[in-house]
């Protein structure tokens, strides 16, 4: 995080997640881009404030919550803040094949689209990013292993967000069903059984079963009423939760399950749970429950 004297406050990183570039959080109280382009589609969510911009020599507003802003790679483009509040925003730059070159034109035409749902799940798919260590990062090492799983929910999540935006775009592709989503959800659950340590990602999924990454999500979903990435993750807690009370310690556990390191673990495991790993170990001691132990 930078700031200073700048009225600014800025973090970026590049997630380890296929077709993501860089994930990019601002607070500007003032500033103003030069004209200038990426080569990366430019899809960014306004969390307060207004922002104004150019686009192919034409200005746009965005404003409210709500707001999503697409620049397709390779178009000129500025932008400046409105108002004393400036803007908060959180960007993400995809990848130039995440959507197809040829609606670089629809993009030009339709910026701005205030769109609630699209606008949540970019938010979530923020949150999930916010799991996956950088891309530098992610290497080597004991966690190693666990970078497939953790990206798993961000793929799930890039996978919903760029179907909306290529209804928006009205060029969502026609597409063969797929299987009845019985046996499809049921293969993907055999599949992430499989891989609970390891992990998988999404597009190896789909490979594997032979369909598009969004209707195995849909399948999925709609067969368990819980999306694959948190089937996963509920698997991997009540793994770790076994083995916390064999009497193995939360380092070693998290590694062993599926997770990047303690920390990662601690995170879900509190959020499943609401109290840490250690102290769920150290729950039953000498015949009594202590006070914040698990079930």
């Amino acid at each position: 995080m930078s700031g200073g004297r700048t009225g600014a406050r800025v973090s970026a990183w590049r997630p380890a997640v296929a077709g993501i570039a860089e994930s990019f959080h601002a607070h500007f109280a003032e500033h103003a881009y030069p004209v200038h382009t990426h080569d990366t589609w430019a899809l960014m969510i306004l969390d307060d404030g207004c922002v104004d911009f150019g686009l192919d020599r034409h200005r746009h507003g965005a404003a409210g919550l709500g707001t999503v802003v697409l620049l397709p790679p390779g178009v000129p483009h500025d932008g400046r803040t409105v108002g004393a509040r400036g803007f908060r925003k959180r960007v993400l730059y995809l990848e130039a094949d995440v959507l197809p070159e040829r609606l670089t034109g629809a993009a030009v035409d339709i910026p701005v689209h205030r769109d609630a749902l699209l606008h949540h799940r970019i938010g979530q798919l923020h949150g999930a990013l916010g799991d996956v260590r950088p891309e530098v990062e992610a290497g080597g090492g004991a966690g190693a292993g666990a970078g497939a799983g953790l990206a798993f929910e961000a793929e799930s999540r890039l996978a919903l967000v760029r179907e909306r935006l290529l209804r928006h775009l009205r060029a969502l592709p026609a597409r063969d069903p797929g299987p009845p989503p019985g046996p499809l959800a049921e293969a993907l659950r055999e599949l992430l059984d499989s891989r609970i340590a390891t992990g998988i990602s999404m597009d190896e999924a789909a490979g594997l079963l032979h369909a598009h990454p969004t209707h195995l999500i849909r399948a999925f979903t709609r067969r368990y009423g819980i999306a694959p990435h948190a089937y996963l993750t509920g698997r991997r807690i009540d793994r770790a939760r076994r083995l916390l009370l064999a009497g193995r310690r939360p380092a070693e556990v998290a590694a062993s399950v599926g997770f990047y390191d303690q920390s990662h673990l601690n995170r879900h495991f509190t959020r499943h749970l609401r109290t840490t790993p250690a102290r769920f170990a150290a729950s039953w001691e000498g015949g009594r429950f202590l006070r914040d132990g698990a079930e």
